[in-house]
Formats: structure tokens, C-alpha cells, sequence
């Protein structure tokens, strides 16, 4: 009795029931510690957040201040000598292997704590229980696993202890920032490491989260998937769950051929969008345009060509701007488009607290890309005009 727990479950049920509790765990650090306290991006009834806070301290000794505190400041400081855990600055493998252990140095940062860590809660059972003893949510839990499952339960409280250090600390701090695709060129190395977020909650859409940080949802196309979105629709449903922002949708106007305010706004509002966009139906056939007539001599310069001319400058490696630069002596039309994405880029930049300023701007773009003679950025700069904050409605 004592060897196979209160239980007596078969290997399989083992599995199973493992599974589920470390989905729990998962489903609390992604919609409770990510997109509710750190984020604030839906709210969340009374119960439900105080149950994920039991659940998190049982299964992962994790402070909901400290969580909250050094994942602001990995989103304030990326990429710089201040991210917490930014693979590009510390190296890969040492966020991999050591990913936990950043988390605990950072969380010894008082001013990390005061500065990234406000509106976190200080109740009582927060100050006296939480806060005050860290370690024994995590030994009650290996007590209750011991007596629910006998002495498999060990392993089992080993993986549970595992889970969030290895997949949030290791994969998505790591990896989530060194491989994968990207739908937007955000100003850091943020990826999407599959479009099915299903194991660690959606947390693998870490690219859509660091161009939309505010939004409850991480799934931005429509062939991706988002499973802590799935829980806080459930939540929701359920009225524990309120959500306040989402990623923006952008509107168009099929016919509307004018830039007004409303289109300026628009712009600004869905730039990330518009510069995926600028990538699909510019670069990319210009590119292939380019590649088709380029000499056999000088094709390989042409080697992702249309990845380069769509990343982030800031991103770019000697070797890569290198590489830029060498394709654009190479072609005019190239160098044109180049040119034209980023001193679309910079109208934003530098313009977007003045809207009048911005318009005049994008009118100035717009008209030296239809006077280009490159038929790509013609079409899009008539696309450009069709954008709006509201839906068109007949």
C-alpha cells in the first residue's frame, strides 16, 4: 500500500495525472504571473488568482512580486547588460543551463524588486506564508505526492519541480530568443519557437508577445495557436477572467484611396503588421525578382536576402550589414526598397507624438514610392492608404 500511494495508479495514470498538474502550473505562471500580474493585460476574479498563487508556491517556490519584478525588466532592458536572462548578452547555453539560477540572482536585486515590482500582492497569508517561507509549499507538496502516489511520487515531484525552471527559465528565456520564426521585427531577438502553444501554455509565441506585450492573446495568425488563451476564453465564460487588451486588427477600407488622421493613426497603431506586410509584398517578389536575373556569378550574395532586408537594423550583425550592403551595389530596385522600409520605420520613430507631422510624413512616403517605378511599392503604398482604425462598415 505504502509503495504505490494512497492512489494505486498504473503507470499510465502516473503520466496523466503528472501531465495535468504541471499544465496547472503552466496555465499559472502564463495567465496569472504572465498576462494578468506582470502585464496586467485582463483581470481575474478574487479566488481564481489566490488559487494560482496556492498552486505556485506548492509547485514552484516562485514569489509573484519577484516573477513579476524581473519579467518587467527583461521586457524594459532586452538585449541590453541588463536584461535578467538575455541569451544574446550572457550566451545561450548559460540561459539553457542556467536559467533558474539568473532568475534567483535577479530576484537578490532590491531595486529590481522596487522598481519593476509594484501593485503585487502584500496581504497577509502574501507576508507571513508566501513570502516569509518559500521552500515549504514545495516540501508539503512532495508529502502530498509521497502519500498519494508512494514512491514514484518522488519522481514525480522532481518533475513538477522541473518543469517551469526548464521550459520558462531554460527554453523560452534561451531559445525563445535564438531560434524560431519571427512574424514582426521587434527591436529584439524575441522568436516564436512553433505556432502551436500548447506544451508551456503559448508562451512559445515569444516573438508575438514582445511586438504585443499588453495582450492577453500571444496567437496572432490565424494558423496559430495559443493554449493559455484557450483557458482565459474558459475563464471568461466562466466570469473569473476579464480581458483588457489584445494585439490590434487592422482595418482596411477596400476602394478608400485618400491618407487622412484616421489613416496615420492606423498606421502607427498596426506598424508592426504593415512591416510584415512590407516584407510579403515587396521584398519578397522584388527578391526573387532580383535573384532571377542575377548573374550565376553573384547569386549567393543574394542568400537570404529577403530575411535580411526585413530585420531589425539593430539586430544585424558586421557580417550581415556586410552582406546588405554588397546585395545593394548589386541592384538599384533593391536598394530602393531598402531604402524606402527604413525611412518608413522612421516616421514613427520620430513623428508619432505629433500626428499632423506623421501624416505629412507618410503622405511624403507615399509619394515618392508611387513615383519609384517599381510596381511592388506602388501597389503597397495604395494599400498604405486604405488602412483605418475602424472597420468599414456598408
Amino acid at each position: 500500500m505504502w509503495n504505490n500511494g494512497l492512489l494505486d495508479l498504473s503507470v499510465w495514470q502516473l503520466v496523466a495525472v503528472t501531465l495535468a498538474m504541471t499544465h496547472v502550473t503552466i496555465v499559472g505562471v502564463t495567465v496569472y504571473l504572465h498576462r494578468y500580474s506582470a502585464h496586467r493585460s485582463l483581470e481575474l476574479n478574487a479566488g481564481l488568482k489566490h488559487f494560482f498563487r496556492f498552486w505556485l508556491w506548492l509547485t514552484t517556490a516562485q514569489n509573484t512580486r519577484e516573477w513579476t519584478a524581473i519579467h518587467r525588466k527583461h521586457h524594459a532592458k532586452c538585449e541590453t547588460v541588463d536584461d535578467p536572462h538575455s541569451p544574446v548578452i550572457k550566451g545561450l547555453s548559460t540561459v539553457l543551463r542556467k536559467g533558474a539560477e539568473l532568475y534567483r540572482a535577479e530576484a537578490e536585486n532590491p531595486d529590481t524588486l522596487r522598481i519593476y515590482g509594484k501593485n503585487c500582492p502584500e496581504d497577509w497569508i502574501e507576508r507571513n506564508l508566501y513570502s516569509r517561507y518559500p521552500l515549504l509549499g514545495i516540501a508539503i507538496m512532495g508529502v502530498i505526492d509521497l502519500a498519494l502516489f508512494g514512491v514514484i511520487g518522488i519522481t514525480v515531484w522532481a518533475i513538477q519541480m522541473m518543469w517551469i525552471p526548464v521550459w520558462a527559465a531554460g527554453v523560452v528565456n534561451g531559445l525563445g530568443h535564438a531560434v524560431g520564426y519571427r512574424n514582426f521585427e521587434c527591436r529584439d531577438a524575441a522568436t516564436n519557437l512553433v505556432p502551436w502553444g500548447i506544451l508551456i501554455g503559448g508562451e512559445e509565441l515569444h516573438n508575438n508577445h514582445h511586438t504585443y506585450p499588453n495582450s492577453a492573446k500571444l496567437s496572432v495568425k490565424r494558423w496559430e495557436f495559443d493554449m493559455g488563451w484557450a483557458w482565459i476564453k474558459v475563464f471568461s465564460w466562466l466570469r473569473l477572467a476579464k480581458v483588457q487588451r489584445v494585439a490590434p486588427i487592422a482595418h482596411r477600407v477596400e476602394g478608400k484611396g485618400h491618407l487622412d488622421m484616421d489613416t496615420a493613426m492606423a498606421i502607427l497603431n498596426n506598424r508592426f503588421q504593415i512591416m510584415a506586410q512590407y516584407r510579403k509584398l515587396v521584398i519578397g517578389p522584388l527578391v526573387a525578382q532580383e535573384l532571377a536575373k542575377a548573374d550565376a556569378s553573384v547569386r549567393h550574395q543574394f542568400r537570404r536576402a529577403k530575411r535580411l532586408l526585413s530585420r531589425e537594423p539593430s539586430l544585424l550583425e558586421d557580417k550581415h550589414q556586410a552582406r546588405i550592403q554588397t546585395m545593394l551595389e548589386h541592384s538599384q530596385a533593391l536598394k530602393v526598397i531598402y531604402e524606402k522600409r527604413l525611412a518608413l520605420q522612421q516616421i514613427w520613430a520620430k513623428t508619432s507624438s505629433n500626428g499632423h507631422d506623421m501624416l505629412a510624413a507618410i503622405k511624403d512616403w507615399v509619394h515618392e514610392a508611387e513615383a519609384s517605378g517599381i510596381q511592388s511599392l506602388r501597389d503597397f503604398a495604395d494599400q498604405l492608404k486604405t488602412y483605418s482604425l475602424r472597420p468599414h462598415h456598408a
